[in-house]
């Protein structure tokens, strides 16, 4: 007797993770053994259902996002300082909890892959593992573990500190054995009164040049907290292999960039919430123009980088103040449709280009690829808002590739 697991899915369109089918009529995916076996034109749902093979229906099919930074033990619905601080002096047990819940809720929104960027408790870690084992319920997660930063500088919630080159290369050697990647505390973070990052990175070009062989040597890319002219510099020389955050970015950047094939994961969300919600903090009315300024050219940036050929990926910093993780994911697409962007460049940022990134050999919705994919109701391409209630979604099994 056979044990093959089989089912279908038939849809009106779809998209693969790099393009819109919606040309040619009803479409007919056959999964087998969590991979996609093939993928027909037609509704063939009659004959699989005489051939007993469940069938599943609906107007569009998609691979599942990828959030491609959060913060899994930190809740973003929580708006209040005092209780955001008292939430990180929970002990670990209780943060692991909340660190489910907040995996769960992405993969009810259709998040079915993110990138932890880091806590100093190995929760990202742990939940990872959890969320290999079969109907976890659990998105997957891709483990920052725990980054690196100097000491008394910001980043204390999710890195060590490290002092001079030989302790880098061991804090880095160490971390490569369990992380997926290097989270490296490049900059602080903005100074909102301000209207910049007023602080110096905590790394030179040199140092940053050493964390990035060093990564490379385990096995590992870099990510790099970064935002600022001095940071990006340093960040985009060094050639890290993703930026995060990203603010103050420019032309010369984006082309260091290019050329060292650093990616940019520009993570609109948490700025963008407190410019929509300043009585919250307080904000006066020149910090609350100082915000939006910061998000205009965040904006215009994200378009060029698009035009260069710089490398995508959406990522929402979810767990960060009013940034709940799995919902951010549809608000942040909505920062790159206001920014001018395509949705199908869009979509792709937030599926096939971190794939790619992360170096899955299976980067799109194609035959062979492991299933890993949400349905909608309505095609997302005439009814955005369809991405905000997946009717079902599909994280690939975590042993195949």
């Amino acid at each position: 007797m056979s044990s093959t697991i089989e089912f279908a899915v038939i849809v009106q369109s779809w998209f693969d993770g790099q393009r819109h089918h919606d040309k040619h009529g009803p479409t007919t995916f056959i999964v087998r053994d969590g991979r996609v076996a093939e993928i027909v034109a037609g509704d063939h749902g009659s004959a699989l259902t005489q051939r007993s093979v469940p069938v599943e229906r609906g107007a569009f099919l998609m691979p599942g996002l990828v959030d491609a930074h959060v913060h899994l033990f930190l809740d973003g619905a929580t708006t209040v300082n005092k209780e955001r601080s008292e939430h990180l002096k929970q002990a670990p047990e209780q943060l692991l909890h909340a660190a489910r819940s907040n995996a769960r809720q992405s993969l009810n929104c259709g998040v079915t892959l993110v990138r932890d960027a880091g806590d100093r408790h190995g929760i990202n870690s742990r939940v990872r593992e959890e969320a290999r084992l079969p109907g976890s319920g659990l998105t997957r997660v891709r483990s920052g573990g725990m980054g690196i930063k100097r000491a008394q500088r910001y980043g204390a919630f999710m890195a060590c500190d490290v002092q001079d080159e030989l302790s880098i290369r061991d804090a880095v050697r160490a971390l490569a054995l369990d992380n997926d990647e290097i989270k490296l505390i490049l900059t602080g973070i903005i100074d909102f009164d301000a209207g910049g990052v007023t602080d110096e990175p905590q790394f030179t070009l040199e140092e940053a040049k050493w964390v990035v062989a060093t990564a490379r040597a385990g096995g590992r890319q870099v990510f790099a907290h970064c935002s600022g002219i001095k940071g990006l510099a340093i960040a985009a020389a060094a050639g890290v292999g993703s930026i995060e955050h990203g603010f103050f970015m420019d032309r010369e950047h984006l082309a260091v960039m290019l050329k060292n094939q650093v990616a940019w994961t520009p993570t609109f969300s948490p700025v963008y919430f407190q410019w929509a919600h300043p009585e919250i903090a307080a904000w006066s009315a020149p910090t609350v123009a100082n915000l939006r300024h910061i998000l205009d050219q965040h904006a215009y940036h994200l378009k060029l980088a698009t035009e260069m050929g710089v490398t995508l990926l959406l990522g929402t910093d979810a767990g960060s103040m009013g940034v709940e993780h799995g919902y951010a994911a549809y608000e942040e697409i909505q920062r790159y449709l206001e920014a001018g962007l395509t949705l199908e460049l869009t979509l792709a940022a937030a599926t096939s280009n971190a794939r790619r990134h992360f170096g899955f050999e299976y980067p799109t919705l194609l035959a062979g690829a492991p299933f890993d994919a949400m349905l909608l109701a309505q095609d997302p391409f005439f009814e955005l808002n369809a991405l905000r209630q997946p009717l079902q979604v599909w994280p690939a099994r975590a042993d195949l590739k």
